[in-house]
């Protein structure tokens, strides 16, 4: 069995394309996790990914987690609300200044409360000065991302309201996966 899935692909090419959401109301924080740890991001990505189908990193040994972690240039912004972890958003340097999202999302509970256009402002602005907490790299000149028909429904859309700009598009056939769930069985 197969499903069609659309990839869009989206970029910023100057700081001044961010058009950053309001802040949510209530308790919510974005901090670094300054720390690489295979288990956290492991959580976040199977939490996040759950029920949209991320799968791509399942079978990632923890050597392979922590490798892509210490990366230089790749960091982890998680958005907590009253302290729960609700979001994350992990940035990776690449050649020629660019920096991609390579992950974002919210854990299903906390979408719809405003949070993920805060979240996507505050990953997008740390994308943009990236540099200035890794020193040995060149200043951001893109930022880019892709997302696909099985993300999130307001996905596309606050991509768009915060400055993205479409640069590709794909369709492919994948094999459907089953929704992975928070963990086997869920």
């Amino acid at each position: 069995m197969s499903i069609t899935v659309t990839t869009w692909s989206l970029e910023q090419t100057s700081p001044a394309d961010l058009r950053p959401a309001t802040a949510p109301p209530g308790e919510v924080t974005v901090v670094r996790a300054g720390t690489p740890s295979p288990e956290f991001s492991r959580y976040l990505y199977t939490a996040v990914g759950q029920d949209i189908r991320w799968t791509d990193r399942l079978a990632l040994t923890y050597a392979q987690w922590e490798e892509a972690l210490r990366r230089r240039g790749t960091e982890t912004w998680v958005a907590y609300d009253h302290g729960t972890p609700a979001g994350y958003v992990e940035l990776q340097a690449q050649d020629e200044g660019a920096v991609e999202i390579v992950y974002f999302g919210l854990i299903p509970a906390f979408r719809g409360r405003r949070i993920g256009g805060h979240l996507l402002s505050y990953g997008v602005a740390r994308a943009w000065d990236l540099a200035e907490r890794w020193p040995d790299l060149p200043p951001t000149k893109r930022v880019w991302l892709h997302t696909c028909s099985k993300d999130g429904e307001h996905a596309m859309d606050n991509y768009l309201r915060r400055g993205f700009q479409l640069f590709d598009t794909k369709v492919e056939e994948e094999p459907e996966v089953a929704t992975p769930g928070p963990w086997p069985g869920a």
